[in-house]
């Protein structure tokens, strides 16, 4: 009978965790569409920059622009900005991030380049600094917010910018992992500086939606065609010489580009959470039923155990 015992704690314990996980799922599918909402509320601003660099790109070539942030210089040091979480949880999220971000490391070292590394999140923090003796580590930043917002990426562009503008840096990287679905996301790596005057302006952005189908979440990726969007008046006159205005605005449009990659990454988790929960949950039902099978040959040979005793003991 303790063995029966054990098999029913073991039950038990598997349906309380099968709770846990179910209720982690949720709370990560509603962060979900927070990061969505998140994502809409600062586009107005991000294509609004766009559409103002965009416009002074026309009137000049920004090859022309004295701009710091503009200059390419013979690149002997990089600078690799790893974006991973603070939780786990999230089956290979962080994992994979990291194997990017040391593969990644590892040819530009190999290429003779001099490599270091920015930090965000507790995850990449704890791995790297256990292996200081093989990174660099230049700056770390951790606890922000699980939805990302202008302010959390204000710390990480002055650190990108005082790396960059004191040359320190002859180039940023930044590592990221992309949303695509909810079941698929990819780390990739972006150049962050220089800026490249090609990319400012991009066409048909892509933007997530969170959608409900038949009780089961789903995501529709749409296109942004930037230029069936609002233009700014060809006659449009600026006070401020195009150098001014490009030493006040390309910083801003750097930050946006750091939030739009800590709100992929921050989406990219809780999509990996919610997969990961979901699939715990899948396991410990199926757990609990192999249990319950196993629970009841053991009580229905212990009932038969007990019959045959009382049989052979009235026998004699």
């Amino acid at each position: 009978m303790a063995n029966l015992k054990e098999i029913r704690d073991r039950i038990v314990s598997v349906k309380n965790t099968r709770k846990i996980t179910e209720a982690m799922r949720l709370v990560a599918a509603a962060k979900v569409r927070r990061a969505q909402d998140q994502v809409l509320k600062s586009r107005p601003f991000a294509d609004k920059l766009a559409r103002v660099l965009q416009n002074i790109q026309t009137r000049m070539q920004f090859q022309t622009s004295d701009s710091p942030l503009l200059s390419k210089r013979d690149v002997k040091t990089i600078s690799l900005v790893c974006i991973t979480a603070d939780r786990g949880l999230c089956g290979g999220y962080n994992t994979n991030i990291i194997k990017k971000v040391e593969t990644r490391y590892s040819e530009l070292v190999n290429q003779g380049f001099t490599a270091n590394l920015i930090l965000v999140g507790k995850k990449a923090i704890s791995y790297f600094q256990n292996r200081k003796d093989r990174y660099v580590i230049k700056a770390c930043f951790k606890e922000l917010e699980q939805v990302p917002t202008s302010k959390d990426s204000e710390g990480i562009t002055s650190e990108v910018l005082a790396e960059f503008l004191s040359q320190n840096s002859e180039r940023v990287e930044i590592i990221y992992t992309k949303f695509i679905t909810l079941v698929s996301c990819a780390p990739v790596v972006q150049t962050l500086l220089p800026l490249d005057p090609q990319g400012i302006a991009e066409e048909n952005d892509e933007i997530f939606r969170l959608t409900t189908k038949n009780s089961k979440l789903m995501v529709e990726k749409t296109n942004i065609d930037k230029s069936e969007s609002e233009k700014l008046p060809s006659d449009i006159v600026f006070e401020q010489s195009p150098d001014q205005l490009l030493d006040s605005l390309l910083p801003l449009y750097l930050q946006n580009q750091i939030l739009r990659a800590l709100q992929e990454s921050a989406a990219s988790e809780l999509a990996c959470r919610m997969t990961a929960m979901n699939n715990a949950s899948d396991n410990a039902k199926e757990l609990a039923n192999s249990l319950n099978l196993t629970y009841n040959k053991a009580r229905q040979a212990a009932i038969t155990q007990e019959i045959l005793e009382v049989v052979g003991g009235s026998a004699v």
